[in-house]
């Protein structure tokens, strides 16, 4: 079930699905139209005259001309796809094609243009003279009519899309999206048992809660390395099979590659702990829980939805774009990801199944994920007032929805790194006063709810 998870997902990153699929649809209703001009019979057709009179050569004309003219528009779509693509690519980041890529409306309307193409090809195969036995699927003719004309509204739409898909601000709130629905799935709470502070079997792997990892393996066991065996990025992982492989085989599995990791052939996914090193098949198995790609995937990778934001703000930042307003905006968006990561419960690395340790995960923690949101983008904010004054209402607004002290202690070192960054940057006491006076606040309040 993960792997046609995963497939799935590539399957909808794809731009030729969703058009090859509405190509078959076009198809399927076109025979379904002949069909029923067969049914219905010329009789009801010729009571109809003004509204179904074409006779075979004007029926011919008209779809040829729709086949022709859908050609043509689905090259223009199929350029304005490539070009928003490479635009996209050079001003924010190349990360973002796949988030084009997987646009469902881009997708529609490729798939839209060229299935009405198909659709015109097959009711012209039917469509004969009267030397040939005279038959005009009228119902068709009509329906393939009807499409064309609808294209009009969906190619000016398609305009209109492409032109609002290319804004900062469309771009970084369907990222950020993206990016919340995958913290959602990377702290779920349905994996196996959590730690439990007391047992009423102890063993030599029972579960303690003062025992490290290392000490909840039998003394007899020692961890041995799953090789990847190929290169690529981990795109997922099937956590809840890993550890139902470790209780069936009465074993630890510990995670060494977290998601979005890169791997290499002879890099570690997990290690297993077992007195000898593992069978092929075992290898085999526990390396199919993994999936490797060439890039990585937002589904499961939060960081990889931080990434995409923070470079889209590394480069509104730099010398040759100095662009503050996109900059401030990254930084307004990155505030709702913290936001939901600061009042997020992240589980318990150390998963249990019947109070025993099965599985150790390999998860990143608050303090990275918060790095990976500020770090960067305060390195790159030397001498920005702006960039700093949203990077501190940013840890203010996630320190307000962070109960745990450690979080709130994370993020007010990171507010007195910016006002670090404030003395050393900002010569103008008009512009520093500020900064320095909202981190202090900052700080303060973090300091005092801790």
């Amino acid at each position: 079930m993960h792997h046609l998870r995963q497939y799935w997902i590539r399957i909808r990153s794809s731009l030729w699905f969703v058009p090859l699929a509405m190509v078959l649809g076009a198809i399927v209703l076109a025979v379904l139209l002949i069909l029923a001009d067969v049914a219905v019979g010329a009789d009801w057709i010729g009571g109809h005259s003004l509204l179904f009179g074409v006779g075979a050569a004007g029926a011919r004309g008209m779809l040829s001309a729709i086949a022709g003219s859908m050609m043509t528009v689905a090259s223009l779509t199929f350029t304005l796809t490539i070009s928003t693509l490479a635009t996209a690519s050079s001003q924010y980041t190349s990360r973002l094609i796949r988030h084009f890529m997987r646009d469902r409306l881009n997708q529609f309307v490729l798939g839209y243009f060229v299935g009405l193409f198909g659709y015109c090809l097959i009711v012209l195969r039917t469509i004969r003279s009267g030397e040939e036995g005279a038959f005009v699927p009228s119902l068709a003719v009509m329906g393939g009519l009807l499409l064309a004309l609808l294209s009009i509204g969906v190619l000016i739409f398609f305009i209109h899309h492409i032109a609002s898909s290319i804004q900062a601000g469309t771009i970084l709130e369907r990222v950020t999206a993206d990016t919340l629905r995958a913290i959602d799935e990377l702290f779920p709470a349905d994996l196996g048992e959590a730690k439990m502070p007391a047992l009423t079997t102890p063993g030599p792997t029972s579960l303690d809660p003062s025992q490290s990892a290392d000490e909840a393996i039998p003394s007899q066991s020692r961890w041995h390395a799953v090789p990847a065996g190929r290169f690529g990025y981990v795109e997922s992982v099937d956590a809840k099979g890993l550890l139902a492989i470790a209780a069936e085989i009465d074993s630890v599995i510990r995670m060494i590659a977290d998601i979005g990791a890169f791997v290499t052939p002879a890099g570690s996914l997990c290690e297993i702990a077992l007195p000898s090193p593992p069978e092929e098949a075992l290898v085999t198995r526990l390396r199919g829980a993994f999936d490797i790609g060439g890039s990585r995937t937002i589904e499961q990778d939060a960081a990889f939805g931080i990434r995409q934001i923070v470079d889209i703000a590394l480069k509104a930042l730099s010398p040759g774009i100095n662009d503050t307003t996109t900059g401030v905006m990254c930084v307004d968006h990155l505030a709702v990801v913290l936001e939901r990561i600061a009042a997020r419960p992240i589980p318990d690395r150390l998963r249990a199944e019947d109070g025993v340790i099965r599985f150790i995960g390999s998860g990143r923690s608050f303090d990275v994920l918060a790095g990976l949101c500020l770090n960067q983008i305060r390195q790159s904010a030397s001498g920005n007032t702006a960039v700093m004054t949203a990077l501190l209402s940013a840890i203010a607004a996630a320190g307000r929805q962070a109960s745990d002290p450690d979080r709130r202690q994370t993020l007010s070192r990171h507010a007195r790194l910016i006002a670090e960054l404030a003395r050393k940057s900002l010569t103008c006491s008009d512009d520093l006063d500020p900064v320095r006076i909202m981190a202090a606040e900052t700080s303060a309040e973090l300091d005092t709810r801790a």
